[in-house]
């Protein structure tokens, strides 16, 4: 019996535009998909698709595919850095932030063309964040973050240079990464650090903004219980844990670093406990993970470019997309859950409808089980 065809071929799209995708963001809207690209510029993706595939429920269970009708919008390319693109954010006022190494900070609107919002020369801005609730803008660049203001931009020195950045869920505090641990920068300018030996490249917060988790070089993680600083220790991995993705209600980490999504219980944390892996048996390395935003969901990017949805606990695995187009380097849920845009390291960049009714099918339970090698 054939295997079914990934769900990307079914239900999405895909271009290749010739330079590695850095990042990957929904706009504040839903409606739009921005691909942050290695040659400096922001392609924009239109995702609302008029007659393009969707499902429909079959008589006796399940569901049937009813292909598009007319062709996707195309990929929309703006020029927004001289050298390469770094960082991005989707801004919550609409349209899209961008950082690159020509020391630029852009905004992209949906309509108009590009502005620099900032410019600090000879530095390379490596981490942007945007809170939806407040409205704030961040950014970082060497040993100094920044939150950005009309007239004048507030700035904290750090003891090594940013890595990542992120606002907590209600936006009152910045955490930003850096080697030796994580410096947490209020709203009303007060900062503490958070730390903890090695060289911590990613941060994610929890849901409720109670713990903040950094993936670090050194093969681990390190949590920290925000309240008083309370260290949470995570390590075992074979490889530098670099995608960071809570579960929507909390209960579970899931992260790359291994073969499989490792998943640790949230609920509450306890680094004593062995993580649970889930997914598809496989030989190549997890580079991207992202919990889909309602349901007990799990899209999982591998370094051959392959990308399957796992559910917490399961071998199994739906494939979405096959091998190939280089290494997963971005996976993103639209908010409301219903569509995945897809970015890969040789410039692929792909986006797919998934509608609750496939979630809901019988056959959901039915996954591929194909090997990823």
């Amino acid at each position: 019996m054939n295997a079914a065809p990934p769900l990307l071929n079914l239900l999405g799209v895909s271009w290749e535009l010739g330079a590695p995708i850095v990042a990957a963001v929904w706009d504040a809207e839903g409606g739009a998909i921005g691909f942050a690209l290695g040659d400096g510029h922001l392609a924009v993706v239109n995702a609302k698709w008029k007659g393009g595939p969707r499902v429909e429920p079959k008589p006796g269970g399940g569901v049937s595919v009813v292909e598009a009708q007319l062709p996707a919008p195309q990929p929309v390319r703006a020029a927004c850095h001289q050298g390469s693109c770094l960082s991005l954010a989707a801004d919550a006022g609409g349209g899209f932030l961008t950082g690159g190494d020509d020391g630029r900070v852009v905004h992209v609107p949906r309509v108009g063309a590009p502005a620099v919002l900032a410019h600090v020369p000879d530095t390379w801005i490596n981490a942007l964040a945007s809170c939806s609730r407040t409205g704030a803008r961040a950014f970082a660049s060497g040993k100094q973050a920044y939150r950005m203001a009309e007239g004048a931009n507030e700035s904290i020195n750090l003891p090594a240079p940013a890595t990542s950045i992120s606002f907590s869920p209600d936006g009152k505090c910045l955490a930003i990464a850096h080697s030796g641990g994580a410096t947490l920068w209020s709203r009303d300018g007060a900062s503490r650090l958070l730390a903890w030996s090695g060289y911590h490249r990613v941060l994610v917060w929890s849901p409720d903004g109670q713990y903040l988790v950094s993936g670090m070089q050194e093969n681990a993680l390190h949590g920290w219980r925000v309240s008083d600083g309370g260290d949470i220790e995570m390590g075992g991995y074979p490889g530098q844990p670099l995608s960071l993705s809570f579960a929507h209600n909390g209960q579970y980490l899931a992260t790359s670093g291994g073969t499989r999504p490792v998943c640790w219980g949230f609920d509450p944390p306890n680094g004593a406990e062995p993580p649970v892996e889930c997914g598809i048996a496989s030989k190549t390395p997890v580079t991207c993970v992202a919990c889909h935003p309602q349901q007990s969901l799990i899209a999982v990017g591998y370094h051959n470019g392959a990308v399957l949805l796992s559910q917490p606990g399961s071998s199994e695995g739906l494939f979405i997309k096959g091998s190939g187009g280089g290494a997963v380097n971005a996976l993103t849920w639209s908010g409301d859950g219903s569509r995945l845009a897809i970015g890969t390291q040789d410039g692929l960049l792909a986006w797919l409808s998934l509608p609750e009714g496939l979630f809901r099918s019988s056959n959901q339970d039915r996954l591929t089980k194909e090997k990823i090698q």
